[in-house]
């Protein structure tokens, strides 16, 4: 590793009824994860791509911690794939806690919840709680839609052109892995930039 990251935090769907090349995708993720040095933190599910990533990376050595709300714990639904396990009381501990064991973030295809924990970290970055390289991994054109959508935030103003920045969008598990790897720390005031324009 070329840089201080040691984890990296993957949001991703916990839904199996999916086409199968976002399977293929995670798992080769986790294959990359793995083969360059990185441990994971994630939702400790043991569902969907969730699931097949961790797989892929604990089955290589990587540690694997997953961090899991009580009310989903008793669904029965913890992975196996797990070094460790935390338990959490509800939602907003289990991603503050991912977010602290952190120094990555990557988004694989998923649903309500892989949205709210990426846009929570994209403003967390803006607002300068955290510096981390943030890597939306666009599966099969998944994430278009919502890239399309960031970009027209951008144009009418709802957000300043430095926003771009605050993530990376990559096609495959290789380009993901790799713009962490050769990811440079910069001290970075997103909001300070933001005040400035909106005057």
């Amino acid at each position: 590793m070329h840089n201080e990251i040691k984890t990296i935090c993957i949001f991703a769907s916990s839904s199996s009824d999916i086409e199968r090349i976002y399977f293929k995708e995670a798992y080769t993720l986790g294959i990359e994860i793995a083969q360059n040095g990185y441990n994971i933190v994630y939702g400790g599910s043991c569902l969907g791509l969730m699931g097949e990533v961790t797989q892929a990376a604990r089955l290589r050595g990587s540690e694997v911690t997953g961090i899991m709300p009580e009310k989903l714990y008793n669904l029965g639904i913890e992975s196996g794939n797990c070094t460790k396990f935390i338990l959490t009381k509800g939602m907003r501990e289990r991603k503050a806690k991912m977010d602290e064991l952190s120094n990555a973030v990557i988004a694989l295809p998923g649903g309500f919840g892989t949205l709210e924990e990426l846009a929570e970290m994209i403003v967390q970055k803006q607002l300068g709680y955290n510096n981390k390289p943030i890597v939306i991994l666009n599966i099969n054109n998944y994430y278009e839609n919502l890239i399309s959508f960031f970009n027209s935030a951008i144009e009418k103003n709802f957000a300043p052109k430095i926003s771009s920045e605050l993530y990376f969008m990559a096609n495959t598990p290789k380009e993901a892995v790799e713009y962490i790897q050769n990811y440079k720390f910069e001290e970075k005031n997103y909001l300070d930039k933001k005040i400035k324009q909106n005057k």
